[in-house]
């Protein structure tokens, strides 16, 4: 057990360790459109800038990117996602950074400012929309900060 410890110590040390993280996407969002409108949305469009989990990885995110992303309602609860896009939208062009969806179910990609709005990904769960503090050394948040 002493051995485990001081393995277990030695590694925090050395920084060498790491802590899973269930979001999906760190974002910084300038603007929503939702579609076919705000009263009732059925798709959202979440144009700034976003650090996605890499797919089948539990600890690293990719490189943040500029453009926007895509979403549908999900297929369960429409009211709920309904809210969340209503917290993203309150945060759009205030500089606040969030994070949202579940790693474990949500597939999405960053679309180019020049791609056509088509094929919508699905909307998914995780803990809600999450302020985070932007002065922090977390690689995705970070990476929102020195993506232009």
């Amino acid at each position: 057990m002493k051995t485990v410890t001081v393995l277990f110590l030695a590694s925090l040390a050395a920084g060498i360790t790491h802590a899973s993280d269930p979001s999906a996407i760190y974002a910084r969002i300038d603007k929503v459109v939702m579609e076919p409108n705000a009263d009732n949305p059925e798709r959202i469009q979440l144009w700034g800038v976003f650090a996605l989990a890499k797919p089948n990885d539990v600890n690293y995110y990719e490189s943040a990117q500029r453009g926007y992303l895509y979403f549908r309602l999900p297929a369960g609860n429409s009211n709920l996602a309904k809210m969340e896009w209503n917290d993203l939208k309150a945060v759009a062009g205030t500089g606040v950074s969030v994070a949202f969806g579940s790693r474990f179910a949500m597939r999405t990609q960053v679309r180019k400012a020049d791609q056509k709005p088509e094929n919508p990904d699905s909307y998914e769960f995780g803990t809600g929309v999450v302020r985070v503090r932007s002065d922090t050394g977390y690689a995705p948040i970070r990476s929102l900060s020195e993506s232009h």
